[in-house]
């Protein structure tokens, strides 16, 4: 009975951990998804001007519209876009009438490159963001090439004389680049597959303890005969 005793504790207090973890990261799951919600509606919301002085806190995906001259001289970011494949984002700076900001005008593929590609007066909107895309895996720009592998926003703004400020458009800025319009697709979220993991590990540590209590009865009983 002792021996029995313990396994049925044991095996009742490791299912409650396993239970807990799955119905916490059930609670992680639906904190993310107010979060991306809320993102979303900021992303999605009508377009203000830009504000004099910008918080990277308080500012990040804040749509704007912009009136200026989008300077020649490029910054070439490679990306990948799905079902696309490889190819770069173009990286300008974008003169307003009293400051210079960067704008992120989309996509090219690799072999556009070279191409000429319309400058001048225009008007932009987008939404302002500092991308998180730097980590001790990513390689330094290669300058002489013109290939960089992140948007690092204040080496960006250093190289183009700019504002460490980035807009990325979602409106057209010429015939041949696509505009990449920032969206919470590549922010994670994987709560529910945790969730359903720690529930299924639940279910295999009830499923064990049961056979092993059954076994430890059957041994019990089979001494005492």
């Amino acid at each position: 009975m002792r021996r029995i005793l313990f396994l049925l504790i044991f095996g009742l207090a490791g299912l409650g951990v396993l239970l807990w973890l799955g119905i916490w990261q059930m609670q992680r799951l639906a904190w993310k998804q107010n979060v991306l919600s809320e993102i979303e509606r900021r992303i999605s919301a009508d377009p203000v001007a830009l504000p004099p002085q910008v918080s990277v806190g308080a500012d990040k995906y804040l749509p704007v519209t912009v009136s200026g001259e989008l300077e020649p001289g490029e910054i070439h970011v490679l990306v990948s876009v799905k079902h696309v494949g490889a190819g770069y984002r173009i990286i300008q700076s974008f003169s307003t009438r009293d400051r210079t900001i960067l704008v992120d005008r989309g996509y090219i593929p690799t072999t556009a490159k070279q191409a000429d590609r319309l400058t001048g007066p225009m008007e932009i909107t987008g939404n302002l963001h500092w991308p998180d895309e730097i980590d001790s895996y990513t390689p330094e720009a290669d300058i002489e090439a013109n290939i960089w592998f992140a948007r690092d926003v204040p080496n960006l703004a250093a190289a183009l004389g700019a504002e460490p400020v980035l807009l990325i458009a979602r409106s057209e800025t010429d015939p041949n680049v696509t505009p990449l319009p920032v969206d919470t697709v590549g922010i994670p979220n994987d709560h529910l597959q945790y969730a359903i993991t720690w529930f299924g590990l639940a279910l295999v540590w009830a499923a064990m303890t049961g056979y092993f209590l059954w076994r430890s009865r059957a041994n019990s009983e089979s001494d005492a005969t």
